[in-house]
């Protein structure tokens, strides 16, 4: 078990390209952390520096107390899963699981009750003797965390691991994971451009756009505390909904005009508008499709029309839009409609949509930063 530190990390390629930009994070003892963003930004480049198959530019990456810098892999006392799996086709699951024993040159009892554990674990034992053309895409990642379980590293790397896998596969691997941790109890580092994973997984979610980080905190933070824009819009299926607006004053209460509406701030986020003493201005405001709904009221609402119904069985995806051509996305649950209620949101049809007010995000308009959040 370790601690990972990252210090001032930096990646420059030979063109003078930066793939990452001062990296600092703290990764407690047994913490299980995903780094997550869209393709480019740096994660993958940056998990491969802590396991030591890139070069380092700039900065330090501490493991345990040691800075490794200049170790070589092997000698990093971490273990790594690949997107691809990266089994040798020739050998058995046995033989493939027992690799990095072999190396260590263990003796055999031991190379046997170490593979048949970590196996069992896994629900494995009955491959063990097949090669890997054999078995399918979850069984082969499988057998790939068990080669890297085997040697009971103190930090468990994964490169995308679910990514090969269809829809239903990572669903199931993702529970797996989740009870793998569990049984392990290991110092974990994720990699994943999969915002369902990152926020089912980690105990932490590095945010990452461009080489930089643009937010670490639980699932919880980054979801409602989006630090920028950027998370906002990343965070959360279907994202939220961003439009400006303005943010104005009346009486010492605060008040949104979105679309010719007046709705109050109220609740935490009201009140903390008023603790900050934030001056009136055009913004951008967020509100999350679930926590729009559909509303009779024409003062406290505002008109809009369906152009696509997007049927999820529990619920329904309205995208609809506003009289200024914003488009937005309602999320409606289907338990408490009507028949009669669902026919009528078809597209075309017009439809009332307001949002309440302790639910907002409030961003500012240049910087792009959430003005509730340091």
């Amino acid at each position: 078990m370790a601690r990972v530190k990252l210090t001032d990390v930096k990646k420059v390629y030979d063109n003078n390209v930066v793939a990452v930009h001062d990296f600092n994070l703290d990764i407690a003892d047994k913490e299980f952390v995903v780094f997550v963003g869209p393709s480019g930004c740096g994660k993958s480049t940056t998990l491969r520096m802590v396991a030591g198959l890139e070069e380092i530019s700039g900065g330090t990456v501490e493991i345990d107390g040691v800075v490794v810098n200049d170790l070589q892999p092997k000698d990093r006392d971490i273990s790594m899963v690949f997107q691809n799996y990266a089994l040798y086709p020739h050998l058995t699951v046995f033989e493939n699981i027992a690799f990095p024993l072999r190396l260590q040159k263990m003796p055999q009892d031991e190379v046997f009750k170490k593979v048949t554990e970590v196996a069992e674990i896994l629900g494995i034992t009955e491959y063990l003797n097949r090669k890997p053309r054999a078995l399918s895409g979850g069984q082969r990642q499988r057998v790939a965390i068990g080669r890297a379980m085997v040697r009971n590293p103190k930090v468990f790397l994964m490169d995308e691991p679910l990514s090969n896998l269809d829809a239903k596969l990572r669903n199931q691997m993702r529970a797996e994971i989740i009870l793998l941790r569990k049984r392990i109890d290991t110092t974990f580092i994720y990699v994943t451009h999969d915002q369902t994973e990152a926020m089912t997984l980690g105990d932490r979610i590095v945010i990452m756009k461009d080489g930089y980080i643009m937010q670490v905190g639980t699932p919880d933070e980054v979801f409602d505390e989006p630090a920028n824009l950027f998370v906002a819009e990343f965070i959360g299926a279907p994202k939220m909904n961003t439009f400006k607006t303005q943010l104005i004053k009346e009486n010492g209460e605060y008040y949104v005009t979105p679309f010719g509406s007046k709705l109050l701030v109220d609740g935490k986020k009201g009140e903390r508008l008023k603790a900050r003493n934030v001056a009136p201005q055009e913004i951008v405001l967020g509100v999350r499709p679930e926590h729009m709904f559909l509303s009779k009221d024409p003062k406290n609402s505002f008109e809009t029309k369906i152009l696509v119904n997007e049927m999820m069985g529990s619920e329904l995806h309205l995208h609809v839009v506003t009289a200024d051509e914003t488009e937005l996305i309602v999320r409606v649950p289907t338990v408490d409609l009507s028949h009669e209620e669902r026919e009528q949101l078809t597209n075309g049809h017009d439809l009332r949509v307001s949002f309440k007010g302790n639910v907002m995000n409030f961003f500012d308009v240049e910087t792009e930063k959430n003005l509730l959040t340091d």
